[in-house]
């Protein structure tokens, strides 16, 4: 079964600057210090909050060997960031707001090991304050051989005469070698490869996948069992109709669980839970945007990703707060400016009934500032926008997507504007 562990404490953390030799640091002793993630390092010195420079953390761990894979998963890490394990550099990552997930089985060795993120901030790099580091939350997940994809349960539903019709598609790998984080686009042919080869080698067993919807009240309120997959990779797709779901709505936010159970000889090997909500949308040219058939005036504000003086690194206590205070203020939509939000920003809005634009990027091909996303755009968009649509294309208070802030140009970079 798939274990998620929290893994913010018992890191370590150094300021170096810019440029420094990656060999010197795996050897440094001097100069770290405990921190406990999600961590900006630029707000803790508030006098000079757009400084240059680079920020190094390590977390070593024990590691026993065994069937099982062993990932990653960073929330956010602002920006430009460099994976390494036991000094060997494993992955790459650039954009500051797309999740990333990687596997490190590979890397591990037995015994003690030790992590190492490499976070490297120029300034300007944004139009707000960005913060700098490991600013949202890290996970060490676990997986059998035979497991559900990261991300990969997609539902979407169809109202029909007051019930609706769920489709559920699911993507499994049935005792692959890897697992299916979000890849870099340079992994993604040679992995691809791999998984045909395995495939075709027919040395791997059936599993099949079964979808339960529980209600708020713990009631079951249906089940659907799939055909077996065979080989490396299989993508499941389901179909069934929910009996008069509560709708999902801004004062009365209902959530159900999805229950994904990947099953192998009768025995459930693995496990995705989710919250879902049963609502419609519709967007009319001339009446403008209903919510379950109901005319709904968006009043909305643009969400910068940091919290003020608390800087960037995230507290979900802190956007709970920001949250009331805006619906105080007759809020109940917000655009995510301009960039993906915590995954725990989109918990939130479902759980408290606002809806939510969700937006990716500030700037494309051409830079805003000086070193911006732009400088990685035309090799990292598909994926950071893979990672962005998969992680939150099943929540119910998203009602459009936005591929960043609209720009109104000249022949100057310099007087764009959004």
């Amino acid at each position: 079964m798939t274990k998620k562990i929290l893994w913010n404490d018992g890191w370590e953390f150094t300021e170096k600057p810019l440029g420094v030799a990656s060999d010197t640091m795996f050897t440094e002793q001097n100069g770290w210090q405990p921190v406990d993630l999600p961590h900006d390092w630029l707000i803790y010195n508030a006098e000079d909050l757009y400084r240059d420079g680079e920020g190094w953390y390590r977390k070593s761990f024990f590691h026993v060997p065994s069937e099982e894979r062993v990932s990653v998963r960073f929330d956010g890490v602002y920006m430009n960031c460099t994976v390494y394990v036991n000094g060997v550099r494993v992955y790459d990552w650039k954009y500051g707001y797309s999740a990333f997930e990687f596997d490190i089985t590979g890397a591990l060795r037995e015994g003690e090991n030790t992590l190492y993120v490499q976070v490297r901030h120029q300034s300007p790099n944004s139009r707000w304050y960005s913060g700098a580091g490991i600013y949202r939350n890290v996970w060490l997940v676990t997986r059998p051989a035979a497991h559900l994809a990261s991300d990969g349960v997609y539902v979407h539903t169809v109202e029909q005469n007051g019930d609706f019709i769920v489709t559920v598609i699911t993507e499994a790998e049935c005792g692959a070698g890897t697992n299916l984080g979000a890849l870099s686009v340079a992994d993604t042919a040679e992995r691809g490869k791999e998984l045909k080869e395995q495939a075709a080698a027919g040395d791997l067993d059936g599993v099949r996948v079964r979808h339960r919807i529980v209600s708020p009240e713990g009631e079951q309120k249906t089940e659907s069992t799939g055909n077996a997959l065979y080989g490396a990779f299989g993508t499941d797709k389901q179909e069934f109709t929910v009996g008069s779901p509560k709708r999902w709505d801004m004062k009365h936010p209902v959530l159900y669980t999805l229950i994904s159970e990947l099953i192998k000889d009768d025995t459930v090997v693995d496990e995705i839970r989710q919250s879902i909500g049963f609502r419609t949308i519709s967007f009319d040219t001339e009446k403008g945007f209903f919510l379950n058939g109901r005319h709904v005036k968006l009043y909305g504000v643009c969400e910068h990703h940091d919290l003020g003086c608390l800087g960037a690194a995230f507290n979900k206590k802190a956007l709970r707060r920001q949250f009331e205070k805006l619906r105080e203020m007759g809020v109940n939509a917000i655009r995510t400016s301009h960039n993906m939000p915590a995954c725990e920003f989109m918990e939130l809005a479902d759980e408290m009934g606002i809806l939510v634009l969700a937006e990716a990027f500030d700037m494309w091909e051409r830079h805003k500032t000086p070193y911006d996303y732009a400088a990685f755009f035309k090799d990292w968009y598909k994926v950071d926008v893979a990672s962005w649509i998969r992680r939150d294309r099943n929540h119910p208070s998203v009602i459009m997507w936005s591929i960043g802030c609209l720009l109104y140009t000249s022949d100057a970079a310099d007087d764009m504007q959004c």
